[in-house]
């Protein structure tokens, strides 16, 4: 398969991703989405620069506000994503899986 990996803000207790984040090098896109309720939302694709390479060093800053998700990679906005999960609150993991070496996390 492809490299890619995913970053997902999820509820341990019922499974939803408030936030999954999937950047899929082969395609060039970066992929979000929410996971609620069993069921897939509407992804989103759109950026307007594409920081992940294969081997490439990156640093990814999420912020989590009232109504979105404010995702910086290498100290640049690089998309928002406002919430579908009104009680985001709830969110209590961390999941990074995949193709992918983590140097920290904070």
């Amino acid at each position: 398969s492809a490299p890619s990996f995913v970053i997902n803000f999820k509820v341990g207790s019922s499974g939803d991703l408030a936030l999954h984040i999937n950047p899929r090098l082969s395609e060039g896109s970066v992929v979000r989405n929410s996971f609620l309720n069993g069921s897939w939302g509407a992804e989103e694709r759109n950026v307007s620069y594409n920081p992940f390479g294969p081997g490439q060093f990156f640093d990814l800053s999420i912020r989590c506000g009232m109504d979105r998700f404010k995702v910086y990679a290498n100290g640049q906005h690089l998309f928002d994503f406002s919430h579908r999960l009104s009680a985001f609150q709830r969110v209590d993991m961390v999941e990074i899986q995949g193709d992918v070496t983590l140097s920290y996390v904070q």
